[in-house]
């Protein structure tokens, strides 16, 4: 049975370990763990660590992670937010191109041919770029209510958040539906239709992905290590790793979107009314997609 002790300290994500297993906890629960900035670190002492063999990745909070921090969205490239009646200032695209290389490149390669075999555990939502982001690990368990899906499609990028990996885990007619319409479904559709690998009930969570730990656990260092590496060779002749460089500079030129007048802007209802409330505006704009 693992029992988890804390093996590090960082801001904002809990580092524990329990023999073999190592797990970390996004813990920014008020803003869902959108925002959350030492994961990043806490991942490559897992990465460096010779005894571990297995990664649990899971949320404090209401949920495991809910997608862009949209407070944050375009203000990261180093963007000003325009006053009311001013022209949006443009920022250099090597910027944009730099911080899309960072994320949705090295990172997500990071995490895809991570050495220790990962476990996602899903609870409340698991959302746009955070959907993304963990759908590269090797293995997701959900609970049945968690809600999943491309919400960020809404912001005015509808299917260029499709991957290769998303075509594969659910089928390229699935894959549209959820690109392009950005509703949220929840754990025992994800699971049905391939998203995700398990959807159990909420209050069995955590003991079913403990369950798959223990048991991953017990596959030797130099096999898991084997596997790792003859992953990354099948990936990389189905065109998944080269899916990952299209998808950065796809979103790089998606920063370039361009809104007309009687269009619905997120970015012009943030400075507006802030990012709550443009959150609902946008969410009621697109409600018929829901169904």
């Amino acid at each position: 049975m693992l029992k988890f002790k804390k093996a590090g300290k960082f801001d904002d994500v809990i580092y524990e370990r329990s023999g073999y297993v190592a797990r970390i906890t996004l813990n920014d629960p008020e803003t869902m763990n959108t925002g959350v900035k030492d994961f990043w670190k806490a991942l490559s002492v897992v990465e460096e660590a010779d005894d571990i063999k297995v990664l649990i990745i899971k949320g404090a909070g209401r949920a495991l992670a809910a997608g862009a921090p949209l407070h944050e969205v375009g203000f990261v490239y180093g963007w000003k937010e325009p006053k009311s009646g001013e022209k949006s200032p443009k920022t250099p695209i090597r910027h944009r191109i730099k911080f899309d290389r960072k994320l949705f490149y090295e990172c997500a390669m990071k995490l895809l041919f991570f050495p220790k075999i990962t476990i996602v555990q899903a609870h409340g939502f698991l959302l746009g770029a955070s959907m993304d982001m963990y759908m590269l690990c090797d293995f997701i368990v959900g609970a049945e209510d968690c809600k999943f899906g491309e919400i960020e499609v809404r912001l005015g990028i509808p299917q260029m958040t499709i991957t290769p990996i998303m075509i594969l885990r659910v089928g390229l007619t699935n894959a549209l539906d959820i690109c392009l319409t950005g509703r949220m479904m929840d754990g025992k559709e994800a699971a049905r239709i391939g998203l995700i690998n398990r959807a159990v009930p909420a209050d069995k969570l955590e003991a079913e992905v403990n369950r798959y730990a223990e048991g991953f656990s017990k596959f030797p260092f130099d096999g898991i290590a084997m596997g790792k590496t003859s992953k990354q060779m099948v990936y990389d002749m189905m065109g998944i790793t080269s899916g990952l460089s299209n998808h950065f500079l796809a979103h790089t030129m998606g920063t370039n979107i361009h809104f007309e007048e009687d269009e619905f802007n997120f970015f012009k209802a943030r400075r507006d009314m802030g990012v709550r409330k443009a959150i609902h505006a946008r969410n009621k704009l697109f409600e018929q997609l829901d169904k």
